[in-house]
């Protein structure tokens, strides 16, 4: 089978998937307090429908899979799934996104099963701001995760906190200060406008301004070469820092779309090619049809065929907007 390539000349060797669209918190700049449209349980893919996928996918030059929710912690059987996808020829890299809550409990198991990069959304220091922030009082629990996954071997562990304005920007020098002696990556998001618009210019900040003040208080930060597994993120590192400062930039820099090597898989059997684009082709009705491998291939030449150049996040609506952060697996 040929290489994924787009018709951009880009290489697709990345695939995020979303095993459930749950979530056991309620992040305000996630999800709507009172969200309850959660798919129906027979209209999510079974772990053996998206193996199947992934398999196809890794012939054709997949290298690389994250494995993302809604929470992903809370699907029964996620490490027995990490098992099997490590077990498929080609794949080199698995990651997860988590909030960490169920974490502290399955980290080692996981690791075990061949999970080696663990991203853990993390928006503040404080708990009493964390469970303002998430809806969910148990900062002390992602903590634990957080420590536990050290434990056994995680390294690094990414951090990634989503900047809001008057929110939690003033936690930033804090949060640089945990890579000066722990490798942690921490990653700062610019706010994007995916659950409320009607607050988002008031509470949207600019990376930049946030160099500036870790420039000022912390020392001037040092650009680290660019690597293929860093994504969208550009990193930097405090002199004698052991870890990663690194910032993404959807907003105010969109630099990475020219490189972009990943699609995304949908809880219920779709395959965006871009996140911030309601295009997407269905592979579940084929795969329950009893489509064969080549006709799993030939759907994602279509995917291939309708990756954009870049993102348009400033054409979508609201709607359009929730709908990705909440469903898809932001």
């Amino acid at each position: 089978m040929d290489l994924m390539v787009d018709g951009f000349n880009r290489r697709i060797t990345y695939i995020r998937v979303s095993i459930t669209d749950r979530c056991n918190l309620r992040c305000t700049y996630c999800m709507p307090a009172e969200f309850s449209e959660w798919k129906e349980q027979d209209t999510i893919l079974t772990y053996d429908e998206i193996l199947r996928i992934l398999s196809v996918a890794a012939r054709r030059g997949l290298k690389k899979v994250r494995i993302t929710g809604g929470e992903p912690l809370v699907r029964s059987g996620v490490v027995e799934f990490v098992e099997r996808v490590a077990a498929i020829s080609g794949i080199e890299d698995i990651a997860m996104t988590t909030n960490g809550v169920n974490l502290k409990n399955m980290a080692g198991k996981l690791f075990k099963a061949g999970l080696r990069h663990l991203n853990i959304s993390l928006d503040s220091l404080e708990s009493e701001r964390f469970a303002k922030m998430t809806r969910g009082n148990v900062f002390a629990r992602v903590w634990e995760g957080i420590e536990e996954a050290e434990r056994v071997g995680f390294d690094p562990i990414k951090l990634n906190i989503v900047l809001q304005k008057g929110v939690n920007d003033d936690e930033v020098i804090d949060f640089v200060k945990l890579t000066i002696n722990k490798t942690h990556h921490v990653r700062f998001i610019e706010y994007m406008p995916c659950s409320s618009f009607s607050d988002w210019t008031g509470k949207y900040l600019p990376v930049n301004e946030i160099i500036e003040k870790i420039n000022s208080e912390l020392g001037k930060l040092k650009p680290i070469l660019k690597a293929q597994a860093d994504g969208p993120s550009k990193n930097y590192r405090l002199e004698g820092a052991k870890g990663v400062v690194g910032f993404i930039t959807a907003i105010s820099d969109n630099h990475f779309c020219e490189q972009c090597n990943r699609i995304r898989l949908t809880a219920d059997g779709k395959v965006r090619p871009c996140l911030f684009n309601d295009l997407e082709i269905d592979f579940r009705d084929p795969l329950r049809r009893g489509c064969s491998d080549d006709e799993v291939s030939a759907l994602l030449d279509q995917v291939l065929g309708i990756k954009p150049k870049a993102h348009e996040l400033d054409r979508y609506s609201q709607e359009k907007m929730l709908k990705s952060m909440v469903e898809i697996g932001g």
